[in-house]
């Protein structure tokens, strides 16, 4: 053999694989794309807080006017233990007043409404309407909705008062 021949047996694999690499080459697919990103999640849901709710404090669950009246005085005389006159009052009391006092249903006063004013002591007048108002909030009347009551303040000079509802009564 000749010279010529016997290179090129011995450049046939060479050709080989580069004409395989040059297949192979065409063969290889584009490159695939990055793959998505998730999804974004998806936004909480929003909190919904209701407002909040007065809840009434005291509560009555009296169905009339008359036993509404024994909590509101009970309640008055709480919130003024040092005002109250304890034992009998007096034959003679310095002023006795009837006062209608209409409540809502969260224990607030609506309206006040003199039946009996004690009008020869109008200090009187003045202090029993602060000492209602200042005892806010009353006992709720969950049962009426709102009530219209009556009471009977029995007042003595010395400024200490008993109501009629709760009286321990006259010498």
């Amino acid at each position: 053999m000749n010279l010529f021949a016997s290179l090129r047996f011995k450049q046939i694999p060479l050709r080989l694989m580069a004409s395989m690499a040059v297949i192979l080459a065409g063969c290889t697919s584009t490159p695939l794309p990055a793959p998505l990103p998730p999804p974004p999640a998806p936004p909480p849901a929003p909190v919904v807080v209701a407002p909040p709710v007065a809840v009434p404090t005291y509560v009555s669950y009296a169905v009339t006017p008359r036993a509404y009246r024994q909590d509101a005085a009970s309640h008055l005389y709480e919130r003024n233990l040092k005002r109250v006159y304890r034992g009998k009052m007096p034959p003679l009391l310095y002023a006795v007043g009837v006062l209608q006092v209409e409540v809502d249903g969260w224990g607030h006063i609506t309206s006040t409404h003199w039946m009996r004013a004690p009008n020869h002591a109008p200090e009187v007048i003045a202090e029993i309407e602060r000492t209602v108002r200042q005892a806010e909030p009353y006992p709720a009347p969950v049962r009426m909705g709102r009530v219209t009551y009556t009471d009977t303040w029995l007042w003595h000079k010395s400024g200490l008062f008993q109501l009629d509802t709760l009286t321990e009564g006259q010498m």
